[in-house]
């Protein structure tokens, strides 16, 4: 998946000035913490900084190389409870997620966001997508656990994050304990803005989309895994065009293979892919 290079500092991000308007959610006495994990995709590693003139001080701010666009995920299940735009000031574009006995999570700074109010969400489920809106000077997750309204200092897989400082986190957040893994990715985050899915067959392991952009003319092929994610296995996809040659995208992936694109003006498509052993292949259709 191709991403932007805009790249900052980790020692140079600087957050939105004061951060208002908290919602408080909750009981009179807390119930046990949910357990919360790193709010990136199973495996993936980042820098997290946390600092005493932090606004609010718990909080921490994520970050690692060329991470406009990443995937931001939820820190653990629960029902999105705010998605806010504040413009060029404060948290930018936000989600907010209530997990229940008075604990929240906000994800701030996204460039996009991903879901609606009154979503139910897993951990490992995407919210959106690392930005840099809002009072921000570099692209950066901005994130804080609450509890009835207040930030509290931030754990991880049972560990409270370092205070303060900076220290590298490798995320365990790998389907909330479930024993199958929510793929982060969707058609439209590997195929690009713009992208609808026209056609789709899951096989074991996976799932084939055709989606079709109607700003360009381009048709893409993705394969998004279902299992043995963040393992890599082999994984394809291919389009053919017909009467052309076809394409594919062919290796040992973690996650998907793809975005395999071709532009088929009045022409009939083939479209597939495969994890590991199971395999689809389409008759030519999709014709014009």
């Amino acid at each position: 998946m191709k991403k932007l290079t805009t790249k900052i500092a980790i020692g140079s991000l600087v957050a939105a000035g004061a951060i208002g308007g908290a919602v408080a959610f909750g009981t009179s006495s807390a119930s046990a913490a949910p357990n919360f994990q790193l709010p990136f995709p199973c495996g993936q590693t980042w820098s997290g900084q946390t600092r005493t003139n932090h606004s609010p001080p718990p909080s921490v701010d994520f970050n690692r190389a060329d991470d406009y666009g990443d995937t931001v995920v939820a820190s653990a299940g629960g029902t999105v409870s705010r998605v806010a735009n504040e413009g060029n000031t404060s948290y930018g574009r936000w989600v907010e997620v209530n997990h229940g006995g008075g604990y929240t999570t906000r994800y701030a700074h996204l460039s996009l966001q991903s879901v609606r109010v009154g979503q139910p969400v897993k951990a490992g489920q995407k919210l959106g997508n690392v930005g840099s809106t809002g009072g921000s000077t570099g692209p950066h997750l901005h994130f804080e656990q609450r509890l009835n309204g207040s930030t509290i200092k931030a754990r991880f897989n049972g560990s409270q994050a370092l205070y303060y400082g900076m220290k590298n986190y490798t995320s365990k957040n790998c389907g909330g304990g479930s024993s199958t893994p929510v793929n982060p990715y969707s058609p439209t985050d590997v195929c690009g803005a713009g992208s609808k899915v026209i056609d789709s067959k899951a096989i074991t392991g996976g799932k084939v989309y055709l989606t079709y952009n109607s700003r360009n003319g381009e048709n893409c092929v993705v394969t998004l895994k279902t299992s043995k994610l963040n393992t890599a296995t082999r994984t394809s996809a291919f389009l053919e065009v017909k009467g052309g040659t076809r394409s594919t995208d062919t290796g040992s992936y973690q996650s998907y293979a793809g975005p395999v694109k071709k532009k088929a003006p009045n022409k009939c498509v083939k479209w597939g892919g495969s994890v590991e052993g199971a395999s689809y292949t389409s008759p030519f259709e999709h014709c014009g």
